[in-house]
């Protein structure tokens, strides 16, 4: 294969190990030799754990350890897995119980950890916790969203975990109370189960004074660090690695207890040690995502000009504070609060809540989801209210292209936009012209139709820098190790097409390296849909170094002044000579002549900046009132990812994306009964969206290049999700809103839709 062209879309190469069935998975490589673990979990949602009697379970057959709690604390084990804690109203800092790593003494969700059973076979392993005997005393259980309730943690009172705000409060009420129109709704996000293709897994192998923990996550460094601080190691004595990964979403971007006691048994019995998820242990224990209300309110002018905006929002913490869980719906979900509205006065109020219920944290786009879902459906709200065009309001509201570069009421500075280029164009490339017809005809077939629009912008997060090494082989191969991690989005592909860009090398002959703390010093992992922008800077800074690096070397082969040596990215030319060599020719010039020191590149970069992919996703959806059905017919796109590298992976992202929102939007749900029993436990009980539920898309980009990276990019990995939330409600709102139905909430299930179709029917 030759070299790639600039953005051309190249199908991906990984994909031939991928669908040949040669992935190279956590659970593919765990060592022959390893012994089993199975996790014994809380059947009870909340209840104080009177006595745990784990001895006949040590005795059984093929068993080598049961570990518990108690056997973590009397080694000096850090128990607490700790999360990121905020700042309430009032300076003080939010609450933060102790997440132990295996229950002590009480549960507090069903599914929560509370013994490991170590065995030679993972059926040993699953009889021998059968003989595990708990004696639980039953504790009120407290599933709502709300204050109140049984109390989960002593200093959590009324189950609150903070009291969180940004904004002007009182400017805000200010503005209301004058304004000409004032629009309020409350907007449910439900909650969701990640369910990536591949459960969480982990093995764990100690030798020679050394821990190795392979994980199937979205990084190396984050676990690593943990295990040095945890298991009390120092830094040379861990190698964390991340092989293939069958979907992350942001649940494996953060660490669970599995990984840590896993280590400690390899540790304690000096033998490997494996873990592999099954699917309803999954969604028992995974977090999941979303689980907010909030009531959402904007004041407008006369001219329907937004002159404020005011947010309240509840949301579920589950029964303890994940990882990245407090700042989810508060600091992420406030990059995006305003959207791509011309509006200084904002106030976000967010009461995070403990439940009887599992962690809640990051999923596909970690608050910038919420925060456009909530915007986007009162804007058309606000439209229907005031018997105006939704797609005029929203351009009435944008931020000018003449403002950029843009600081938002809550700090965001936006460096390029065209807002209303790019909804033009998606009235053009979705008909909009043409859906007054088409409803007309599903109309005669007995069917609602409505279409529904949303304009998002996205804030890329995660660590602004990167580093990237590149390695001259001496077959003529060429590695380029990153501190990304791939979970499915094809970075083998984009980074390898990038540096063959820059290089000029063939890119069959570049090997995409990751997920090995041992290999590169530091990396950000992957999240935010941070990867392409700042591994591609990281390899690009890499490149120019490895090129000024070559120059010297090659100036006094061609017998040439340095300043001569000019690099075209794919030969090395100089007036004078007619060596002309490539970096592939170069390298094996330098090994030959001994110069090893040229074999080798590293760099570390930091952005300065985020980037703000943004765009327009038009929704047209199908109602069968008969049975309640929903079905999105249309779905177009129009974004702005800046400068793309690869178009057709780009557009794949965004159809994951938008298959994660129309599954929320449609069909997922998570139940828990009053006990915090979690009723959706299975596929059988859990819709997860197939191939005959979403549409087939329409795709198009209009590239606005970003001015905070080198290469004008911005990333698309969670775009997708962003905007189909409000598009595929915003479209259901439309198709019962002549029938005089004013709330329409997700998920919209075929009963829960019947049921509103219904109840109005009555009530009219």
């Amino acid at each position: 294969m030759e070299k790639f062209g600039k953005s051309q879309p190249v199908k991906r190469v990984e994909d031939n190990r991928f669908l040949t069935g040669r992935g190279v998975y956590v659970d593919d490589i765990a060592p022959e030799t390893a012994l089993f673990a199975y996790v014994f979990r809380a059947s009870v949602a909340h209840a104080k754990i009177n006595s745990l009697d784990v001895e006949e379970a040590r005795s059984a057959d093929g068993v080598h350890a049961v570990i518990t709690i108690d056997m973590l604390e009397q080694a000096g084990i850090d128990i607490d897995l700790k999360g990121v804690a905020v700042k309430n109203v009032d300076g003080t800092t939010a609450v933060n119980p102790v997440r132990p790593l295996l229950a002590k003494d009480k549960v507090r969700f069903v599914g929560e950890a509370i013994a490991v059973v170590i065995a030679d076979s993972l059926n040993q392993a699953r009889d021998a916790a059968e003989l595990i005997f708990i004696d639980y005393e039953d504790l009120p259980v407290h599933v709502d969203v709300a204050a109140g309730g049984a109390t989960i943690h002593a200093e959590a009172p009324d189950n609150q975990a903070f009291d969180w705000g940004l904004g002007d409060q009182e400017a805000t009420q200010a503005a209301f109370e004058t304004a000409a129109h004032v629009v309020q709704l409350e907007i449910a996000d439900n909650r969701i189960i990640v369910n990536s293709l591949e459960p969480r897994g982990c093995f764990a192998e100690w030798e020679n004074d050394r821990l190795h923990v392979c994980v199937n996550g979205q990084g190396v460094w984050v676990p690593k660090s943990r295990l040095i601080a945890m298991l009390n190691l120092r830094e040379d004595q861990v190698r964390v690695t991340n092989p293939d990964v069958g979907g992350g979403f942001g649940m494996k971007a953060m660490t669970y207890p599995e990984t840590y006691v896993v280590a400690f048994a390899a540790m304690q019995l000096g033998r490997p040690v494996r873990w592999m998820s099954e699917r309803t242990e999954a969604m028992l224990s995974d977090n999941a995502g979303r689980d907010l209300v909030s009531v959402a309110e904007a004041a407008f002018d006369e001219d329907h000009k937004m002159l404020a905006y005011r947010v309240t929002t509840s949301c579920n913490m589950g029964a303890y504070n994940s990882q990245f869980a407090q700042a989810i719906q508060t600091q992420l979900f406030s990059r995006v609060l305003m959207g791509c509205y011309d509006v200084q006065t904002t106030w976000l109020s967010v009461q995070g809540y403990f439940t009887n219920t599992t962690q809640v944290d990051a999923y596909r786009g970690a608050g910038r989801p919420e925060a456009i879902y909530v915007l986007e459906r009162l804007m058309d709200r606000a439209a229907r209210q005031f018997g105006v065009d939704g797609w005029a309001l929203r351009k009435k509201n944008f931020i000018p292209k003449t403002a950029f570069p843009y600081t938002s009421a809550t700090g965001e500075t936006y460096d390029v936009g065209d807002f209303e280029m790019i909804l033009d164009h998606a009235e053009r490339f979705s008909d909009k012209a043409g859906f007054a017809h088409r409803k007309a005809a599903s109309a005669q077939n007995g069917k609602l139709r409505g279409i529904g629009l949303c304009y998002y912008i996205e804030s890329i997060l995660g660590d602004p820098s990167e580093s990237a090494k590149i390695v001259f082989n001496q077959d003529g191969t060429v590695d380029i190790l990153v501190g990304t991690q791939s979970n499915g989005q094809g970075h083998e592909t984009v980074y390898a097409q990038f540096l063959s860009d820059q290089t000029g090398i063939p890119v069959n002959l570049i090997r995409v390296v990751q997920g090995d703390s041992d290999l590169i010093k530091q990396g950000g992992g992957t999240g935010g849909s941070r990867s392409v922008t700042v591994q591609n800077t990281a390899t690009l800074s890499t490149v120019q170094k490895m090129i000024s690096a070559f120059v010297p070397y090659l100036a006094d082969k061609m017998g040439v002044e340095v300043a001569s040596v000019q690099f075209d990215k794919d030969t090395f030319r100089a007036a004078g000579s007619n060596m002309t060599p490539t970096l592939i020719e170069a390298a094996q010039m330098a090994r030959h002549d001994e110069r090893l020191d040229l074999l080798e590149h590293e760099d570390r970069i930091t952005l300065d900046a985020r980037s703000y992919p943004n765009g327009a996703h038009v929704a047209e959806v199908e109602i069968d009132p008969d049975t309640g059905v929903v079905r999105v017919d249309r779905y177009s796109v129009v974004d702005d990812f800046g400068n793309l590298i690869n178009p057709v992976l780009a557009e794949g992202q965004v159809h994951g994306g938008v298959a994660q929102g129309i599954g929320q939007a449609l069909q997922e749900q998570v139940h828990y009964d009053s006990e915090g029993q979690l009723l959706t436990a299975s596929f059988m009980d859990y819709a997860m969206p197939l191939a005959q539920d979403l549409p087939f898309y329409r795709f198009e980009t209009v590239s606005v290049p970003s001015i905070n990276n080198p290469m004008g990019m911005k990333g698309c990995g969670e775009a997708g999700t962003v905007g189909a939330l409000a598009a595929v409600a915003n479209a259901v709102q439309d198709a019962v809103w002549d029938l005089g139905i004013r709330q329409a909430d997700m998920p919209f299930t075929p009963l829960r839709v019947w049921n509103m179709l219904a109840t109005h029917e009555m009530a009219v």
